[in-house]
């Protein structure tokens, strides 16, 4: 069965996605007042021996809709609590945008979804 380009599968399949979703994955990670990626899961359920190099990162979803549409992206963090939330969630989205912007700049603006997930 192939991946059709908008389904979440297609990122394991093209390593190009999954260096994108990795250097996404260490830009909001870089954000002041996130603590960590929240893993899903499957992460979870995943041993690291069978995720192999071209899995996605942890916290980060992306998709495409098309070779030239807009990325999808969804980011799921945990936030230090002595960071606002609101600040936090902001400064992932703003990060993600310009990293996807540097690395792609020929692509629409990507739709960018922040989920602060817990607090520590």
């Amino acid at each position: 069965m192939t991946a059709q380009p908008g389904d979440a599968s297609a990122l394991h399949e093209n390593p190009a996605h999954a260096t994108l979703a990795v250097e996404v994955a260490a830009a909001v990670e870089a954000v002041s007042g996130v603590a960590f990626l929240r893993p899903g899961l499957t992460d979870r359920l995943r041993s690291v021996l069978a995720r192999g190099a071209a899995g996605a990162p942890a916290g980060v979803r992306m998709s495409q809709a098309d070779g030239d549409g807009p990325w999808q992206v969804e980011i799921h963090v945990v936030a230090v609590r002595r960071a606002r939330t609101v600040d936090v969630a902001r400064g992932v989205r703003d990060t993600v945008e310009r990293r996807l912007d540097a690395l792609a700049p020929a692509l629409p603006a990507p739709r960018v979804t922040v989920t602060v997930t817990g607090l520590v």
